[in-house]
């Protein structure tokens, strides 16, 4: 019998995080971020960053035995940009090569209703 988990992803500009959890989602299996895999810090949010966290996500998962997981996809949100970043694409692109079987992909991003007020725009200096 296959185990199945919640692959968690979080993917803004900067930075990819991928969380791995049983099915209830109260149990933490692995987790992973791209400052892990990566030197320098402007490329932590990069698709090949992503890619090398999801590959070792999926080789924890499978030492426990997961092949089918259930991906959450989540951007920034809030008054923040609502799209996830470039490093979400990747990860469960790399997920798939790693023979872990994908249910559905959900987007559970943050989205305001009518909360706080958006940052002012910045106006830049005039020459």
């Amino acid at each position: 019998m296959s185990r199945k988990g919640i692959v968690h992803i979080y993917a803004s500009s900067n930075n990819t995080i991928i969380l791995l959890t049983d099915s209830t989602g109260a149990e933490t299996i692995a987790k992973c971020s791209g400052g892990m895999v990566v030197k320098s810090q402007h490329k932590e949010g990069s698709p090949y960053a992503a890619m090398k966290v999801a590959e070792i996500v999926a080789e924890k998962a499978r030492d426990k035995g997961i092949d089918e997981v259930s991906i959450k996809v989540r951007g920034q949100g809030g008054i923040l940009p609502k799209n996830p970043g470039q490093g979400a694409e990747a990860a469960i692109l790399s997920l798939t090569r790693n023979n872990i079987r994908i249910r559905t992909i959900e987007n559970v991003t943050p989205i305001p209703h009518d909360g706080c007020r958006r940052k002012k725009r910045h106006r830049s200096k005039k020459d």
